[in-house]
């Protein structure tokens, strides 16, 4: 059985979703749920008859890992973002501009990523020889097979 929460106050039915609402809620299918649930990113509540409830607070929690796997965040990235957020209340804004702080950083570099690959693939493709191996622009000497295989000047991995 995957992560299962307890929650330490008071709750009443109405705070609570079952998976199906979960679903359609987010736009995710039942399996997306339980997947996330598997991983770890989110922890149910089970009932007396073992049945899975959300707290609706989860929404935000799905939400932010739909938004965060856009922005090309891992799994592994998302669940040490969800880490930090509180277990047993629900995430405030405070608690929420902390991770957004704290991804910040890795968005800043990934768009800079982004525009990198963007220029060089124009520069590249309108050269219109189409050919690192023959390219005096870009690839000189096929200079670049040393490196290893790959497009290496427009993903950035050319080291010179």
């Amino acid at each position: 059985m995957a992560n299962t929460r307890t929650i330490p106050h008071p709750i009443s039915h109405r705070d609570l979703i079952p998976i199906g609402e979960m679903a359609r809620r987010t736009g995710l299918s039942v399996s997306a749920i339980r997947f996330y649930e598997d991983k770890g990113l989110i922890e149910p509540v089970r009932t007396s008859g073992n049945q899975r409830r959300f707290l609706r607070s989860d929404l935000r929690r799905v939400s932010f890992i739909l938004i965060a796997q856009q922005l090309g965040l891992t799994l592994g990235e998302i669940d040490e973002e969800m880490g930090k957020l509180p277990h047993g209340r629900t995430p405030n804004a405070r608690d929420w501009r902390a991770i957004s702080a704290s991804i910040r950083d890795r968005i800043e570099a990934r768009i800079a990523e982004l525009e990198r690959m963007r220029d060089r693939l124009d520069g590249c493709i309108g050269c219109g020889c189409l050919s690192l191996k023959t390219c005096a622009i870009y690839n000189p000497d096929d200079r670049l097979a040393e490196q290893g295989p790959g497009p290496r000047a427009v993903l950035g991995a050319v080291s010179g």
